[in-house]
């Protein structure tokens, strides 16, 4: 009777998880549209600006550590709640930053709050929905990460235009996340393992240790290292690489990016998770097998996009979006195949770990090593025999050619889930077997 319930209210609880993961990803995009303005106003680089992202991912993942932990051992609404409510508060407060390194500082306190929540909520899930219906139920929530990028990039730009200043951004992002958070302290929260037949036993001994004897998860921590340097290397530099090298002004390239990192998410999510699923039940590693595919033809399909010149812009955009699009199915993919390697009761530490890894080595890493790549290409270009003696123009040239680290990471990516594929099957049933 009470997973039946639980069954009968699992689609609300996801509903509010993946609009707090909207806001969630909506919240920590605004920096990647206003790089431009800040840049200008306080005279920043682009390694500078690489730092803006990688102060907030490295916080995310060593306060993710301790609130995995955590939400494994108390109420995940509660964690959930509180996380909302801190980083919204931190986004409000985003809006008085009054130099660089203030501006970072509050940036950190936003990643305090954000590291509470995709543990938390990935374990929730895990307890709402069987494993045949995970996929789908990852790919709703997903959701959250390109319609909230979709709602910043198509938003934030007016937002600006609307106020006279990039600070009303951060005004406006706060209010849905501080009214979403009182909500999560009225819901339901399901019994651990309720849909594993697995009792939850309470305190593991050696958590991290017990995780990491899964080699699936070795591999799809690796996956995670180079698919989040993809990922932020795209977020935080696309604006201004369609500013500076194909002359788009901010609103355009703003709506430009939305494009290609949001409406591709939007149709990947939803139709990627329902092939995910239909290839699990069909083959056991039929879900990897598809994401592995997916990315290798992603890195392609990128590559030749950044191959193109500055005067196609409509090509440039039409194949680095398909690129994207494919490379989307790595989230409603790899997510499940945790679900399906680690025991509910080790589920939300199994995620931090993973994700703190990821961020602090991946996402942190990204923006910085690409926005160095920028401005040693750029200052090269300036100096050499090329150059058009118009350091914007050289600006332009080092952010396009640093983006070619791109498609090399997604490559990197595609053969880590390859690899992972070798020891799924035989994780996924020792974990059901309770061993």
């Amino acid at each position: 009777m009470e997973t039946e319930k639980i069954k009968n209210g699992a689609w609300g609880v996801l509903f509010l998880l993946f609009l707090a993961n909207l806001f969630n990803f909506f919240d920590r995009t605004i920096p990647a549209i206003i790089v431009e303005p800040i840049r200008k106003e306080w005279g920043l680089g682009d390694t500078e600006l690489g730092v803006i992202s990688a102060i907030f991912t490295v916080v995310y993942a060593a306060a993710g550590i301790p609130l995995g932990r955590l939400a494994d051992r108390i109420s995940r609404k509660q964690i959930i709640g509180w996380g909302l409510g801190v980083w919204s508060l931190f986004t409000a407060i985003n809006g008085i930053a009054w130099n660089y390194i203030s501006f970072l500082l509050i940036r950190a306190g936003v990643g305090i709050g954000e590291a509470s929540y995709a543990p938390a909520a990935n374990s929730m899930i895990g307890d709402l929905f069987k494993s045949e219906k995970r996929a789908r139920a990852i790919g709703i929530f997903m959701l959250g990460l390109p319609l909230g990028l979709m709602l910043a990039f198509f938003s934030v730009g007016f937002i600006i235009k609307a106020f006279g200043t990039w600070r009303a951004a951060f005004y406006v992002a706060a209010v849905p996340g501080l009214v979403l958070a009182i909500l999560f302290f009225f819901i339901k929260e399901p019994e651990r393992g309720v849909m594993d037949n697995m009792a939850h036993s309470g305190h593991v001994a050696r958590p991290f240790r017990k995780i990491l004897q899964v080699k699936t998860m070795w591999w799809i921590i690796l996956s995670g290292l180079t698919f989040n340097f993809a990922a932020y290397a795209t977020n935080a530099f696309m604006v201004p690489m369609l500013q500076r090298f194909f002359h788009m002004p901010l609103i355009q390239a703003a709506l430009s990016t939305g494009v290609i990192v949001g409406i591709t998410g939007l149709i990947a999510l939803t139709g990627g998770g329902w092939i995910a699923d239909r290839l699990h039940a069909r083959y056991k590693n039929g879900r990897l097998a598809f994401g592995t595919i997916s990315l290798f033809l992603g890195s392609i399909l990128v590559f030749f996009a950044l191959r193109l010149e500055a005067t196609n812009i409509g090509l440039f955009i039409a194949l680095y979006s398909l690129g994207w699009l494919l490379c989307y199915n790595y989230y409603t993919t790899v997510y499940p195949a945790v679900q399906d390697v680690i025991a509910p009761k080790l589920r939300a530490s199994a995620m931090a770990l993973y994700f703190a890894a990821m961020y602090l080595l991946g996402a942190a890493v990204g923006p910085v090593i690409v926005g160095w790549i920028s401005d040693t290409i750029a200052l090269n270009h300036f100096e050499g025999p090329t150059s058009t003696g118009s350091m914007e123009f050289s600006k332009g040239i080092g952010l396009h050619h640093a983006m070619y680290s791109v498609p090399l990471t997604i490559l990197a990516t595609a053969l880590f889930m390859f690899l992972a594929m070798k020891h799924f099957v035989g994780d996924s049933r020792a974990m059901r077997e309770g061993k």
